[in-house]
């Protein structure tokens, strides 16, 4: 049995239109400008919701997905949103990160694809723990749900870096980690191990 792992304490730790499942599912799905997030949940993923801007919608996204540690697969699926290109953002972000000074996503194609509000050690934590699957474009529910229970079957088990919680306050963005302990262990603690405080940028 692979190693599981509690997410942050009231997981998911940011607000947002997004049904969830099982926290201690391998799997999270953007059904991008679709309504079909029920599709993935019922399949045995985490958390599924559509993510329609390529700047904030991605950030609230990675936020949640890097404050639990047992997601290890991003489901891109739905229709691809038309102008801010999301589904596309999301993997230019995942692959090539972030320019330092203008913190536009690297190969992005979407109208405005800037990560203002997530540094960088949690875009680094979004690359290393998500593994990226494409069916962008794609709302059939058998097809969706068939590659849900794939991922499943693959499941790779928590990440072993630590949790990385993201609260995006009005004023600030804190970031903080925490050291947990297996749950099959019986034992989960939470200890201060990093803490930043970026101001936060609205445009």
């Amino acid at each position: 049995m692979v190693e599981k792992k509690e997410p942050a304490e009231g997981w998911p730790v940011i607000n947002g239109d997004y049904i969830v499942g099982d926290p201690q599912s391998c799997v999270a799905g953007a059904t991008l400008a679709s309504h079909i997030e029920e599709v993935l949940v019922d399949a045995g993923a985490a958390i599924a919701g559509p993510c329609k801007t390529e700047n904030l919608g991605i950030e609230k996204m990675v936020a949640n997905l890097i404050s639990n540690p047992n997601i290890r697969f991003l489901l891109l699926c739905g229709s691809e949103v038309q102008g801010h290109i999301t589904g596309q953002s999301i993997e230019a972000l995942h692959a090539s990160g972030v320019d330092p000074e203008k913190r536009k996503i690297v190969g992005a194609t979407g109208a405005i694809p800037f990560i203002e509000n997530l540094p960088d050690e949690a875009i680094e934590r979004f690359q290393q723990q998500m593994e990226i699957v494409s069916l962008i474009d794609v709302e059939d529910a058998e097809a969706i749900q068939s590659k849900v229970k794939e991922c499943i079957e693959k499941d790779p088990g928590a990440a072993e870096s630590e949790t990385m919680i993201i609260t995006l306050d009005e004023d600030d963005v804190v970031i903080s980690t925490r050291i947990d302990e297996p749950v099959e262990k019986g034992l989960s603690y939470s200890k201060p191990f990093l803490k930043v405080v970026c101001r936060e940028k609205n445009t």
